[in-house]
């Protein structure tokens, strides 16, 4: 190869790096996917229900707390760590809310829900109504919905909404059959020392409660010894004269002193098959919890989807 044919040569590969430099520089970066804004939410009232939903806003992702729509005579006391957002006392001095929550006292949430809706704010609202007073309620508030073109979600709460939920689940899988349902099942002192005593158990609570025909029924909580069986715990209680010939379940626990400390709300939803053939199914739901806190987390879910509900007002449900 002649000198100038070398020249060449290397002249060319050394443009070549530099044109691929050049265009790789040329190249954009990817740029960063933008976060979706939140939803902006406003706390119409500031009971229980709503300062549950106004501190729940505070954590949530998807959701922001516009601010606090609340009564004149009320306005001056806001607990410290609310204060730094509006509260206002129309829902007009809150531009930037799409959402509202209605957390007023019951026989209050019509009025309120239907003067949101006139200036087409969507709300959800708890409201504890049943059976029929529910229905009115709920087409009461379909019809203020659907004459101002916005959406609105009745039952988003505990009760009525994640518990009639879970109860009709309970029937549509097990269709033939009865449903049985209890609050707070009394704590039993005699039941629970019997408990107390089993070989692996660290301590126990035992609650009772009347099933079918008045028979009693026991709910024990064992706080486990390490090493020891929840199976031979279980089998212990099932052979111990006081427990005997009576229906019992037995549940692990962390920590049983949690349990007897508890100021929420326990229920028991109990779903018995019937029929002529085959087995009887059973589902069982055995819950403590707070029901406030759990109300402000079933409004929040109905908030994140009313921007995709048609107008008119809808039934409080999982994934709706």
């Amino acid at each position: 190869m002649t000198r100038a044919h070398a020249n060449l040569h290397a002249n060319m590969h050394a443009n070549g790096h530099s044109d691929a430099r050049a265009n790789a520089q040329a190249v954009p970066l990817a740029a960063a996917p933008e976060t979706a804004p939140k939803l902006q939410v406003a706390v119409v009232g500031l009971g229980q229900v709503g300062r549950a939903c106004a501190e729940a806003l505070l954590a949530s992702e998807q959701l922001a707390l516009a601010g606090i729509v609340r009564r004149a005579d009320t306005r001056g006391v806001m607990p410290a760590h609310l204060q730094p957002y509006p509260a206002v006392t129309h829902i007009s001095e809150l531009p930037l809310a799409r959402v509202a929550l209605v957390c007023v006292p019951a026989l209050d949430v019509l009025g309120v829900a239907r003067e949101l809706l006139q200036v087409r704010m969507p709300v959800v609202e708890c409201a504890s109504f049943e059976d029929q007073a529910l229905r009115e309620h709920h087409a009461a508030l379909h019809l203020a919905a659907d004459k101002h073109h916005v959406a609105a979600v009745v039952a988003a709460g505990w009760e009525p909404g994640v518990l009639s939920v879970l109860r009709g689940a309970f029937e549509m899988l097990i269709p033939q059959g009865r449903t049985h349902f209890h609050r707070h099942p009394g704590i039993s002192l005699h039941h629970t020392a019997a408990a107390a005593r089993v070989p692996g158990v660290k301590d126990a609570l035992a609650g009772q409660y009347r099933g079918e025909h008045g028979a009693p029924q026991h709910l024990v909580y064992v706080e486990l010894a390490p090493q020891a069986s929840l199976q031979n715990v279980q089998d212990a209680i099932a052979a111990d004269p006081l427990f005997a010939g009576e229906s019992t379940q037995v549940f692990e626990v962390a920590h049983v002193s949690e349990l007897e400390g508890e100021d929420g709300q326990g229920v028991l939803l109990e779903r018995l098959g019937s029929g002529n053939h085959g087995p009887h199914p059973t589902l069982l739901l055995e819950a403590r919890l707070d029901n406030i806190a759990f109300t402000a987390r079933t409004m929040l879910d109905a908030a994140r989807a009313i921007p995709a509900l048609p107008r008119g007002a809808h039934r409080y449900a999982l994934g709706m």
